[in-house]
């Protein structure tokens, strides 16, 4: 497995690209705002495209959906409990004053994110992890040795949890449930900032050693 991390947008979110290089394909998590960057770096793979996994549908994840999928024909992959969110994009971009979302509105999902489902791509496979508490339909891909978990957990942090259908409660329990149980040098690759490894959060974060919690 060859991970591409591919920072991009005024959020400063991180699309990934995970390659299949035996294979020559590739999967692209979470294509925010610069879809022309994501593509340029897609071509430099020399991987074709057979999907785009969202770990939830917050705008700095999703901007680029149209037209990557467009360019790529690759399927669109999002658990329900996130279309409300993924169809209110332009209400979500209109909010913080951002152009709408580049190549038209954002194409109607094509499958969706079962929990303990198989992505594949090649010959690599990543489980699905349903882990709401970021938003409702927030997940994490599980490699081997590799975690993609969006805004659930990040190196020193988790996601925020004062937006609508966010709960603290709700993300720490998911964190602890889906995120702690992997071993301590499983590789986290964060949808902001650098990656990080289990061990590292689970000796230092201090949202889950106890250190800051929010009541």
């Amino acid at each position: 497995m060859k991970v591409v991390q591919i920072p991009n947008g005024v959020f400063a979110e991180n699309c990934y690209l995970v390659v299949d290089e035996q294979a020559r394909e590739c999967a692209i998590i979470d294509p925010g705002e610069e879809a022309g960057l994501i593509l340029h770096k897609v071509e430099e793979t020399g991987a074709r495209p057979v999907a785009i996994w969202l770990t939830h549908a917050h705008l700095d994840h999703v901007l680029g959906v149209a037209r990557v999928a467009r360019e790529t024909g690759a399927s669109i992959w999002l658990h329900p409990a996130d279309r409300p969110l993924y169809d209110a994009v332009p209400e979500q971009v209109a909010w913080f004053g951002l152009a709408q979302p580049e190549g038209g509105p954002l194409p109607a999902p094509d499958a969706e994110m079962v929990p303990g489902q198989r992505l594949r791509v090649g010959q690599l496979s990543l489980d699905i992890r349903h882990t709401p508490g970021h938003s409702p339909g927030s997940v994490c891909l599980l490699g081997p040795g590799v975690a993609f978990t969006g805004d659930v957990l990040f190196a020193g942090s988790i996601g925020r949890t004062d937006l609508p259908g966010a709960d603290f409660e709700t993300l720490i329990g998911s964190i602890e449930r889906e995120l702690l149980s992997l071993s301590d040098d499983t590789i986290v690759y964060s949808g902001h900032g650098p990656e990080t490894t289990i061990g590292r959060e689970r000796a230092a974060n201090p949202f889950l050693t106890g250190v800051h919690r929010i009541v």
